[in-house]
């Protein structure tokens, strides 16, 4: 029987890492909808927020959640500590990068296949970085075939979430958008675990690191914390029709205003008006004589 057990306890934590990428991509979306109808300063901070919710919450936090059922007979499994907060943050990063460059570039093929590049293959890189992390009195090797697909599920899935934030609308789309999105993220990263191949040491050697329930409260807190911000920063802010209505209102005071100041009288537009009278004035009262 091969050591490696990748659902230590059921389908629990499948499908707790399945609905936390769902809701992480769901925000995400959101959040990129949001960035679509604002500029500036605004729109940076609608995409970061995006990229924090589907790096952080939709793409990493899903991966520790189905790590939590991954277990190797016959040897303890520890976390390096900095590897593992470097895996977080290189995810954020990617995804940030892919969605700055699509909302630069637009939904041409090329912005998008190299957004798609750029955000899954660092995506894979989080994966296999956070696997690194691991430490186990045991050797690991990987299946190279499986390891590839792995990078294509994962660049495919970045390609069709970075279309996703430029075109998903309304409640129904974005709801699909991120199941979708959070069967892709799953898919990949199951696919890179069957890709282990783990042997264990005949000696039992001590690891080092923190154990996965060591970042388990800090994990819950953070995520509550980060949905509950994401959500008020939603539900308070104005949505893509207000802004349009918004934009539309504006666009209507200025014109006519726009209209009065720049426009210039036709020659002759004042012919056959009575003349207005005029205010007297010093010169009215001068002697006609001088």
């Amino acid at each position: 029987m091969p050591p490696v057990d990748h659902f230590a306890h059921g389908f629990t934590t499948p499908a707790a890492a399945y609905v936390m990428s769902s809701i992480g991509c769901l925000l995400g979306l959101l959040l990129a909808a949001r960035a679509r109808e604002a500029g500036g300063r605004s729109r940076t901070l609608w995409l970061a927020s995006a990229a924090l919710s589907i790096g952080g919450t939709g793409i990493w936090v899903m991966h520790f959640i189905a790590m939590m059922g991954f277990n190797v007979r016959g040897t303890a499994i520890r976390y390096d500590v900095p590897l593992t907060i470097a895996s977080a943050l290189l995810a954020v990063v990617v995804v940030g990068a892919g969605l700055f460059l699509v909302s630069a570039k637009g939904t041409g093929p090329l912005s998008l296949i190299s957004g798609g590049l750029l955000t899954g293959l660092g995506v894979a890189g989080m994966h296999y970085l956070g696997m690194a992390g691991m430490n186990m009195s045991a050797h690991v090797s990987y299946d190279p075939l499986l390891v590839a697909l792995s990078l294509l599920i994962a660049v495919v899935a970045a390609t069709v979430a970075l279309w996703f934030s430029l075109r998903a609308t309304g409640a129904l789309a974005i709801t699909g958008a991120a199941l979708l999105m959070g069967v892709a993220v799953n898919g990949m990263h199951y696919t890179g675990m069957f890709a282990m191949d783990v042997t264990v040491h005949d000696t039992s050697m001590s690891t080092s690191g923190a154990s996965a329930m060591d970042f388990m409260l800090p994990l819950i807190i953070g995520i509550s914390l980060l949905t509950l911000g994401l959500l008020l920063t939603i539900f308070l802010s104005p949505s893509e029709k207000e802004m349009r209505e918004d934009a539309a209102l504006l666009s209507q005071f200025q014109r006519p205003r726009d209209g009065v100041a720049g426009s210039v009288p036709p020659p002759g537009a004042d012919a056959g008006r009575p003349a207005e009278p005029r205010a007297p004035s010093l010169f009215d009262s001068a002697d006609p004589g001088h």
